[in-house]
């Protein structure tokens, strides 16, 4: 077991703030996490966080996982002190990481993602990698099932796909699977490019417009320029910033205050 003591690391706020999929609550301070083809058990108790893991896997997957080298606080400290609805929105959400996950995962997870809701979503995954997933045996004989890999999604008809409540979004899948398992589209060559050229790769992809392209290069590819804008983020910079959001102050941190923007919409009206 590995114990960290983070004031800026929350293990429910990670499992609500939208980014991951496969993360849920087994009870009040308990979590279950499959992320690349790897599971994971959690709790947390106050600013301790445990991982059920070994000192190997903890070193080789989780830390990256989980961001851990990176100063969260510093991130807040730089928020403009006169900005007091994006002090709020940080404080509240401040034990938010950005994950740093798996690329075709998060591909298929934020195209199941569009004009849906969280809890479907997460369903819709479920029912897929039960499906489609290889079943695995974690060390201590845990059984779990990985995420699909592209080949096994290409070789699904559109119909089969729409059995696990894809509607529309079932021939997105079966395409977007078919130009990455015949290599038209390179996973390496996205993981490899800067922002704007990954971003422009991924918009390629069928399914895959702006708003999916930057959640895969924050969630994924961890380009923490990259700034999500869906119905929530839209409505507040609407109402908080009419003159504009002020990007070039946050240069290199605006994928971070983008999701204390979010959860504090979706969470913040909440009775703590």
């Amino acid at each position: 077991m590995i114990k960290i003591t983070n004031e800026n690391f929350s293990l429910s706020q990670i499992c609500r703030s939208g980014q991951c999929f496969r993360m849920e609550a087994l009870s009040d301070k308990g979590y279950q996490l499959i992320a690349g083809g790897h599971y994971l058990e959690a709790e947390q108790h106050g600013r301790e966080v445990r991982l059920f893991c070994t000192e190997e896997e903890f070193q080789n997957i989780w830390r990256e996982y989980f961001d851990l080298d990176r100063d969260y606080g510093a991130v807040i400290a730089q928020v403009d002190p006169a900005d007091t609805y994006l002090r709020k929105a940080a404080a509240f959400g401040s034990g938010i990481r950005i994950l740093k996950q798996d690329t075709w995962e998060m591909i298929i997870s934020f195209i199941i993602s569009q004009q849906n809701h969280i809890p479907r979503i997460r369903r819709c995954i479920r029912l897929l990698c039960e499906k489609y997933g290889e079943e695995r045996k974690n060390g201590e004989g845990v059984l779990y099932r990985a995420f699909p890999t592209p080949e096994s999604l290409a070789g699904a008809s559109i119909e089969d796909l729409s059995r696990c409540n894809l509607g529309y979004r079932s021939r997105y899948i079966k395409e977007t699977a078919e130009s990455i398992a015949a290599g038209r589209i390179q996973l390496e060559k996205i993981k490899g490019s800067d922002y704007e050229e990954a971003r422009k790769e991924l918009l390629k992809l069928c399914g895959v417009g702006g708003k999916v392209a930057d959640c895969i290069c924050l969630f994924a590819l961890h380009h923490m320029d990259a700034f999500p804008k869906d119905t929530h983020i839209n409505q507040a910079l609407a109402s908080r910033y009419p003159a504009g959001f002020p990007f070039s102050r946050y240069t290199g941190i605006g994928g971070i205050l983008q999701q204390y923007i979010f959860y504090y919409e979706l969470h913040g009206d909440e009775s703590p």
